[in-house]
């Protein structure tokens, strides 16, 4: 049975929604001047500066690396440049010697593996990933590269129980010079 309201409840309830409605159109037309905008607001929002624009990322360091087939602490040392953040595409090769010398690495100074940067620059054996990072990021003047001559105990890839012998990362020069770039005296400044 549907409930039944007497018409004076209903005719109550109208007048009181009534009246709110008309408090509030009175309340919205008093304040309508604060509601609207002016035209120096309007002038003002023109004016915004553009949004700051999202610095670009910087783009991945890519390394091609030529080594030979059989070399398990070149794929060590492959591991380290990668979970640093370099792209790497390994290039298994038969003459490396042949290939080093052409690239101006003299033997006194050559290691088991040879990296080659997009810009050309070589890296030359178990060279700490941070220090190509810094070498690509301000290349100097006249440099070839960098080398860690023979392959260092506790170098990237050359790991071996706790072990480790402090070791020097040489700037290799156009003109044939070396200069020491960094030393490294711990393990855990070669693995960082």
């Amino acid at each position: 049975m549907p409930i039944s309201y007497p018409k004076k409840s209903i005719v109550r309830f109208a007048t009181i929604i009534i009246f709110f409605m008309v408090l509030l159109g009175l309340y919205v037309q008093a304040n309508a001047e604060k509601l609207e905008v002016s035209p120096a607001a309007l002038a003002s929002h023109e004016q915004l500066p553009e949004p700051i624009p999202k610095p670009k990322a910087e783009p991945i360091p890519e390394l091609s690396v030529y080594k030979d087939a059989n070399c398990g602490c070149c794929e060590k040392w492959l591991t380290h440049v990668e979970q640093r953040g370099f792209r790497v595409k390994s290039h298994n090769i038969d003459k490396l010697f042949e290939f080093k010398t052409a690239k101006g690495i003299p033997a006194s100074l050559q290691s088991c593996h040879t990296a080659v940067s997009s810009q050309g620059y070589v890296f030359e054996g178990h060279i700490p990933a941070k220090f190509i990072s810094a070498f690509l990021a301000s290349p100097p003047k006249g440099a070839l590269g960098l080398t860690v001559p023979a392959m260092p105990v506790g170098s990237p890839g050359m790991e071996y129980q706790d072990k480790f012998r402090p070791y020097q990362v040489l700037q290799l020069n156009a003109d044939g010079s070396t200069y020491v770039y960094a030393e490294v005296k711990s393990l855990e400044e070669s693995v960082q």
